[in-house]
């Protein structure tokens, strides 16, 4: 576990952080691969990520306060200028809201551009998941499995061996990602197969972490999973639809 690398001036650079950055690099470049295939230019690749960025950042910070401060009752504004502290659907949620918008500033497809953006975000993800396990955080249940991990400098720390659900996320994210990728041109919306596959991926590996049931014997995160399900199913539906009417 290497939670912080250095620092510069007094500002500790975290390895965390440095996973964030390279997952958004990443998936510029992976997404201007595919916007070139779909004949687009991939320079607007870096161009949609500043919005990416800033609508992912602000999201998941926005949605960590947010649900926090109610569950806890801890001060808004603490949580959301902390540094530590982010959910990664908050993130997703208002990263796709700012990247639609940054498609229609720019005049370019919302779907196309979702489709193109699919695989970097199953990949993007599963890098930020690496961040999260080398500065031990997001951790699961405590166990006796063989490859049980301690991280006593985590947030919080623990001395017992837990579940690394975060590199459970990894091993399931990268073969959705190849998955993606193969699917990439005969998929009629790519982009809800990944929300799909997110979902139900987030279903299962709940079973192994900590957060509180919520409701009908499943937690908050799995109840988001059930809506990634839904809309990525009906978008499919949607798009599939109206690719068999064109045809006809």
């Amino acid at each position: 576990m290497y939670p912080e690398l250095f620092s510069i001036f007094g500002y500790t650079i975290s390895t965390f952080g440095l996973m964030l950055a390279v997952a958004f690099l990443v998936g510029s470049w992976i997404t201007g691969v595919r916007m070139e295939e779909e004949g687009l230019d991939r320079e607007h690749a870096s161009t949609l990520l500043i919005y990416v960025i800033v609508g992912g950042i602000l999201g998941s910070k926005l949605y960590f306060a947010v649900d926090v401060s109610i569950r806890d009752g801890r001060p808004f504004s603490e949580l959301f200028f902390a540094r530590d502290g982010i959910t990664w659907y908050g993130g997703l949620i208002l990263a796709t809201i700012t990247g639609a918008i940054g498609c229609r500033i720019h005049g370019i497809s919302v779907r196309i551009f979702a489709n193109c953006a699919a695989v970097a975000v199953a990949i993007g993800q599963a890098i930020g998941r690496i961040g999260c396990f080398l500065v031990g955080d997001d951790y699961g249940r405590v166990t006796d499995v063989p490859w049980g991990i301690r991280f006593p400098d985590g947030a919080p720390p623990t001395d017992l061996p837990v579940h690394p659900t975060q590199l459970y996320e990894v091993a399931w994210l990268l073969p959705v990602a190849a998955f993606l990728w193969w699917r990439r041109k005969s998929s009629p919306f790519l982009f809800g197969e990944y929300l799909a596959l997110n979902g139900l991926g987030r279903i299962v590996i709940e079973n192994w972490r900590v957060n509180p049931v919520v409701a009908l014997g499943m937690t908050e995160p799995q109840w988001i999973g059930v809506g990634l399900i839904v809309l990525g199913l009906g978008g499919w539906f949607y798009f599939s639809a109206r690719a068999r009417t064109v045809a006809e």
